[in-house]
């Protein structure tokens, strides 16, 4: 967790190949991407290399990601390239490790019908093939088993194929991404994929209304796109996406999807980072995605959504109290929406919307062992009682789409692949009211939820 963030970073993995250099910032920047043992099995360095805490990233930790998931320090099968023969360049393992998580969730008010306080053993398994696959390919492929309903299904998938060259002088980190997510192949945790809270309980109620950028599409779709970093200061990414709809026959027909992505929905981001003095990291960027949707159908109709939002990260390490580490985060983002097709099959009262989502979060880091963090959330928006409709626990009796809170966490590393949590989430309004705000007598503070993990990953 100890981190030099001042330290200029000029070296990009793929070109480098200079273990010197890799190893050389390796001790400046002790360890923070989602922390894969295979990733250490892969390099020869421990977790906290590439994370603060998982899945918080290092600057070493954004550089392997960028790279494409391909520094190793492991053995290979090799063989060399002619123009007539293909090379090859395998490691002698399979990339593989194994996430188990078990969890305690209780709300404050019981749901009506069910009981509180609810033991999940395991809450999910999750299998990554996360690892270099080839020379400037690699990947982070995440599948899990969803204990609520009893399968395996696709997560977080994340492949890339990375290089690098000369532009203007400078150096340029140039690739390609296949991924699933809108936002799972940023490298920071001011934006949606990757932000806190890093884990939650799938027990507590959650508000109705969420921007398809914040979560909306993650797994439902499949994208492909291209990403670049110049000087180490300027990325430029954009992905452009298709609905996907796993477990849907093929091809698709669009019943029972709330999302048909009509053409394609583009995807787009701009970051620039700095460090600022030998303790401090900054990070500002912008990203967003349009997209056309036709409810349950492939014709017709089309709801229409443009989300943009605005996003920072800054990151102090603190020489005082033996380079502990505070990060504060936050993004905003704003989706103005105009639903034709919903407002034709009477589920909306007016067709042009908008909704306004803010996170953040400030987290301190006491060594790599213990961290504490308090977030902020707020969701504000235009009312409509079709969309946001009456219904108990998870609806809404006046239609308005506003929810505001707050989270306390505190997560302990015994060691660093086992993590001990406790996490309590605080609503002051849930869908529009702080009182009776499903219509069915329940109040805000009735989902405020107590979570406990316990995660092991090997």
């Amino acid at each position: 967790m100890r981190r030099l963030l001042g330290t200029r970073l000029q070296v990009t993995l793929p070109r480098a190949g200079s273990l010197l250099a890799i190893c050389l910032f390796a001790s400046l920047v002790v360890p923070s991407a989602r922390a894969v043992p295979s990733y250490s099995r892969q390099t020869g360095f421990p977790c906290q290399t590439c994370h603060t805490t998982p899945p918080e990233l290092t600057p070493f930790g954004r550089v392997f990601k960028l790279n494409g998931y391909t520094f190793t320090e492991s053995k290979k099968i090799k063989t060399k390239q002619t123009a007539r023969e293909a090379g090859l360049s395998l490691l002698q393992w399979l990339p593989l490790s194994v996430l188990f998580d078990t969890s305690f969730s209780s709300t404050n008010a019981p749901q009506p019908g069910t009981q509180n306080g609810n033991l999940e053993f395991p809450q999910d398994v999750s299998l990554f093939l996360s690892g270099e696959w080839a020379t400037h390919v690699g990947s982070f492929v995440q599948v899990t088993y969803d204990a609520q309903a009893d399968t395996f299904s696709w997560d977080n998938t994340d492949i890339r194929y990375a290089n690098s060259t000369k532009l203007a002088g400078k150096d340029f980190v140039y690739g390609i991404t296949l991924n699933n997510n809108p936002t799972v192949e940023d490298l920071w945790n001011d934006t949606p994929a990757w932000g806190f809270p890093w884990v939650s309980s799938d027990v507590g109620p959650t508000p109705a209304a969420s921007a398809i950028i914040d979560g909306a599409l993650a797994q439902d779709v499949a994208g492909a796109g291209m990403y670049g970093m110049w000087d180490n200061h300027l990325y430029l990414a954009s992905t452009i996406y298709r609905s996907e709809h796993i477990g849907s026959p093929q091809p698709l027909n669009g019943q029972g999807s709330s999302y048909n992505i009509r053409g394609v929905a583009p995807y787009w981001r701009v970051a620039l980072q700095n460090t600022l003095g030998k303790n401090n990291y900054l990070e500002v960027g912008t990203f967003g995605m349009h997209m056309n949707s036709s409810p349950n159908a492939i014709t017709g109709l089309e709801d229409n959504y443009t989300d943009w939002a605005v996003d920072f990260q800054y990151d102090r390490t603190i020489p005082q109290l033996h380079g502990d580490v505070l990060s504060l985060r936050a993004d905003y983002i704003r989706e103005n929406s105009t639903l034709n097709a919903t407002y034709a099959l009477e589920g909306a009262t007016q067709p042009d919307h908008h909704l306004n989502t803010v996170h953040a979060n400030a987290e301190y880091h006491f060594g790599d062992r213990v961290s504490g963090t308090f977030g902020w959330f707020n969701i504000t928006g235009t009312p409509d009682p079709l969309l946001y409709a009456a219904a108990p626990i998870s609806g809404s009796a006046n239609g308005d789409p506003r929810s505001n809170g707050y989270l306390l966490n505190l997560s302990v590393w015994p060691m660093q692949n086992i993590e001990l949590a406790v996490q309590y989430t605080g609503y002051i309004h849930f869908n529009g009211l702080r009182t009776d705000y499903d219509g069915s007598g329940r109040n805000a503070t009735g989902n405020n939820t107590l979570y406990i993990l316990t995660r092991f990953v090997f």
